[in-house]
């Protein structure tokens, strides 16, 4: 192979590797099994897969011991077949699939494979190659020891990795090389490591099923997964790029969006790697044990959370080892290689180990430095991408003067945290009549009226709670503003202008609603207040977000579920979930809602960092991550949002219309999802306006405040008290 493109970075690698004292016989049993299903030696329609020399020479059983030093023997036989399985799966979908840009024959070749891993029931299909003959195998043999809940989620993980493989393949086809933002999100789904996260619980334990869904759960997989997937691309990148004419790899998209040398480009990925590994940390030292708490998992419940931890860690540790070994990967020279082949002694991973720490020190002692209220001056905002006209609604005036009598009316402009004047300068019904330029006049006024309950109630976190680290009563309130929004219609009696907004606006607007919907609605609501719990978490810390996470909550915290969902909810039952569960509509929903939130932060940064202290921001994340300047962070900001609505411009034009034809959707369907892009544009374009025309975030508007926290008075207790304020502070 020719020379590398780059010199391995110095990898962030904490844990020490150990290795299974059962590899030998992992080795014999996985080469026989892959004999026994023709994954050796045998080719496939003409294609050449593996022969011998390929399998030993990529030495999957050395992965899985390395991965899984403590698994049992038979317990480390069935997960060696199962990476081999999936390894060939790659192997096999590359020559038949991805060099042969067959996309049809794809599509029908991965929607076969779930027909054999059936959620309920025994398997009725008759394989027809190795890969499903493999599959029938592995399953029969992993589901008798696992429980529902488990294998539903390995069911789910295992179908993400095989359809989005059709998203690769597109990305090949069109020669096109994905954005940092999305790559990262679909490199989760198509990379695997969810599923080696579920294999994972497989041999140490299963999460209890009461918190297997639960954020911290999904950030220890995610970030443990996206770790796998950086280092996996920094390996891999001369096989895949160079040899393979691969365009789907972390080191590429880098290296394209920045447009830096290769070497840079390693290294920014590099550096995401060590990111998403310190965020994994801070979620299993911090959140995980107050899931636990709060959860009530008994003492057996705990220790196997633990246990799983535990084996993550065991795993990047051990998956690193492996790619310092496996032929299938360039791992000459480079800091990474210098100790390759003395994994295994203790000095050489002590050194590793204390190397990792000392090279990371500084972001993560940046990443807990942060000054509030320092002065940083008005931002001067770049040249922003929007293909979209705005439009406007007729009844713009008069939902103008409809939510300062709301405002009245509920309490919200009572001068605790918003006056009346505050309210009608952010002109949330600009907002508004923006994004639901058609609506009638009642249905504006409700819909100013939720923009304008979002904002107060974003403004109310951080000014009541924030300040004194009041964690408890964020949480106690956040549970009450849940049950303000009864799917019955009978909630509590609401007390305190933030009570009673939100229950004025959840009978206004479920009442109509099928219960299903109600359902679904209120979760976009808690969905948006769960995630200030976040925001309030970080700054207890201090601890800018990792960018990723930032980035992924930041849908959340803008609240972009509720306001889409206030467009979806027109289409009524037309439109079956699968379409807004599919890859092109949730493609479409994360890059309007990326643009929008980023576009916030730009807009936002002056305020929310010299007058509220506040560091929940791109422009803020950006300068942490990179070490670079605030101009420069404003730079890289407004490329990641031309490159979310680019991305929004090509899943419109072209994915969607593919989509609506192969899931053979009516023409009333078809023009309802069609429908749905032409709402985000107005969301999106609604909301520039809205930014450009209100009196929010212009520095003319900032001088009044003073860059020093507004200490409102806190709650002394849980429930109702939770919205007594002890005194009026000036408004913020």
């Amino acid at each position: 192979m020719a020379t590398q493109p780059y010199e391995l970075p110095d990898f962030y690698v904490p844990y020490p590797a150990r290795i299974n004292p059962h590899l030998e016989g992992a080795r014999a049993h996985s080469k026989s099994w892959a004999y026994e299903f023709d994954m050796i030696d045998v080719p496939q329609e003409g294609h050449h897969v593996w022969d011998e020399h390929d399998f030993d020479s990529h030495d999957y059983a050395l992965l899985c011991a390395y991965t899984h030093p403590d698994a049992t023997g038979p317990q480390l036989d069935l997960v060696t077949d199962w990476y081999v399985w999936v390894f060939y799966f790659d192997d096999h979908f590359l020559e038949l699939y991805k060099k042969t840009r067959d996309i049809p024959a794809a599509k029908a070749y991965l929607d076969r494979l779930l027909l054999f891993m059936p959620a309920e029931g025994e398997i009725t299909e008759t394989p027809t190659n190795p890969v499903e003959r493999g599959l029938v195998d592995l399953w029969n043999r992993t589901i008798p020891s696992m429980s529902a809940d488990w294998r539903r989620r390995f069911r789910l993980t295992t179908e993400a990795l095989l359809a989005e493989s059709l998203w690769e393949l597109s990305n090949i086809s069109a020669g096109r090389i994905a954005n940092p933002i999305e790559y990262i999100e679909m490199r989760r789904k198509v990379g695997g490591a969810p599923w080696s996260a579920n294999l994972v619980e497989y041999v140490t334990s299963e999460v209890p099923e009461a918190i297997s869904e639960t954020r911290p759960m999904h950030v220890l997989s995610d970030t443990f997964s996206d770790a796998i997937h950086m280092r996996n691309d920094l390996f891999s990148y001369q096989r895949e790029v160079e040899v393979e004419g691969e365009v789907n790899n972390a080191v590429l998209v880098m290296e394209t969006f920045f447009g830096c040398p290769t070497q840079r480009a390693a290294n920014l990925v590099n550096d995401i790697l060590t990111s998403r590994l310190h965020q994994f940390e801070n979620t299993a030292v911090v959140e995980v044990p107050q899931l636990l708490a709060e959860n009530g998992i008994d003492p057996q419940g705990q220790l196997d959370v633990l246990n799983y931890v535990k084996g993550l860690q065991d795993w990047q540790s051990g998956g690193h080892e492996w790619h310092l070994r496996s032929s299938r990967y360039m791992n000459k020279g480079g800091k990474a290689a210098l100790s390759n082949g003395l994994g295994s002694n203790f000095g050489t991973s002590a050194m590793r180990i204390a190397s990792s720490l000392i090279g990371t020190a500084p972001y993560r002692m940046r990443s807990h430095s942060f000054t509030p209220y320092q002065p940083v001056g008005p931002t001067t905002l770049p040249d922003i991408y929007m293909p979209f006209k705005a439009k406007s609604s007729p009844h713009l005036d008069s939902a103008r003067f409809a939510v300062l009598e709301w405002g009245a009316q509920t309490g919200i402009t009572d001068g605790t945290v918003w006056d009346a004047r505050m309210l009608e300068a952010f002109d949330l019904p600009l907002c508004a009549s923006g994004i639901f330029p058609d609506a009638s006049a009642d249905e504006l006024n409700l819909a100013s009226q939720w923009l304008a309950w979002g904002t107060y109630a974003d403004d109310y976190y951080p000014q009541v709670f924030g300040l004194r680290r009041d964690l408890a009563a964020a949480k106690a309130t956040t549970v009450r503003l849940s049950a303000l929004m009864p799917l019955d219609l009978v909630g509590p009696p609401p007390v305190g202008p933030l009570e009673v907004s939100l229950a004025d606006l959840w009978q206004r607007t479920a009442e109509p609603m099928s219960m299903e919907d109600r359902r679904t609605f209120r979760q976009t609501v808690d969905t948006m207040t769960e995630s200030w719990l976040w925001e309030l978490a970080n700054q207890a810390q201090n601890r800018i977000p990792d960018p990723v996470d930032y980035v992924e909550m930041r849908r959340r915290t803008f609240g972009s579920d509720l306001t889409m969902s206030l467009c979806r909810i027109g289409h009524g039952r037309q439109v079956p979930p699968e379409v807004y569960r599919s890859r092109p509509v949730q493609a479409m929903e994360n890059a309007a809602a990326d643009y929008a939130c980023l576009l916030n932060d730009l807009f936002s940064y002056h305020k929310e960092t010299q007058y509220d202290g506040d560091f929940h921001n791109a422009v803020a994340v950006v300068q942490n991550f990179l070490a670079c300047t605030k101009d420069e962070a404003v730079a890289v900001v407004n490329d990641l949002m031309t490159a979310r609505m680019q991305q929004f411009e090509a899943v419109t034009e072209n994915d969607l219309p593919t989509m609506i034809s192969d899931f053979g959707l009516s023409d009333d369907v078809g023009h309802a999802v069609l429908g749905y892009a032409e709402e985000l544009r107005n969301w999106m374009s609604g909301i520039l306006v809205w930014h450009e025309g209100c009196h929010r975030y212009k520095a003319s508007d900032l001088p009044h405040r003073t860059a020093q926290p507004h200490r409102i008075g806190i709650p002394t207790g849980l429930g109702t008290s939770a919205f007594r304020l002890a005194r009026k502070a000036g408004a913020a």
